[in-house]
């Protein structure tokens, strides 16, 4: 099976995975999904990742992370550049989800990153996804 958009199957596997109380799920390993799963990582939304070899592309193991009563961190995980419209954004047009409370991931020169990072270094790049 292949996949025209990875991020995308990233993003609607790790909603379906909150939507059904999973303790993880697997999602395809490419540079940029590591990358996000990283930014995800970094910012407290999930556990942790593994990345297993599986003699093709191989395969990240995402572990979700849930609030102290079983809530989801994440409520809402939005596309926003897709293969057929890509959306670039300047550090000064980064958008700030939820008054800052979420994260847009952004792909930069200097690697994947959030907004806030994206921020302090001073670069803008194409806008993958805002976690809300």
């Amino acid at each position: 099976m292949s996949v025209i958009d990875p991020i995308a199957d990233m993003l609607t596997r790790i909603r379906n995975a909150l939507i059904n109380k999973a303790k993880s799920v697997d999602v395809l390993n490419s540079g940029v999904c590591r990358g996000i799963a990283q930014v995800l990582k970094d910012e407290g939304y999930i556990d942790s990742f593994d990345v297993a070899e599986d003699g093709r592309q191989g395969k990240i193991k995402v572990k979700l992370k849930y609030g102290p009563r079983g809530e989801r961190l994440m409520t809402s995980l939005r596309r926003q550049s897709k293969p057929g419209r890509r959306v670039y954004s300047r550090v000064e047009e980064l958008p700030r989800p939820v008054q800052g409370l979420g994260i847009a991931v952004v792909s930069t020169s200097r690697g994947v990153m959030s907004d806030r990072k994206a921020r302090v270094e001073r670069v803008g790049g194409e806008l993958l996804c805002i976690i809300e």
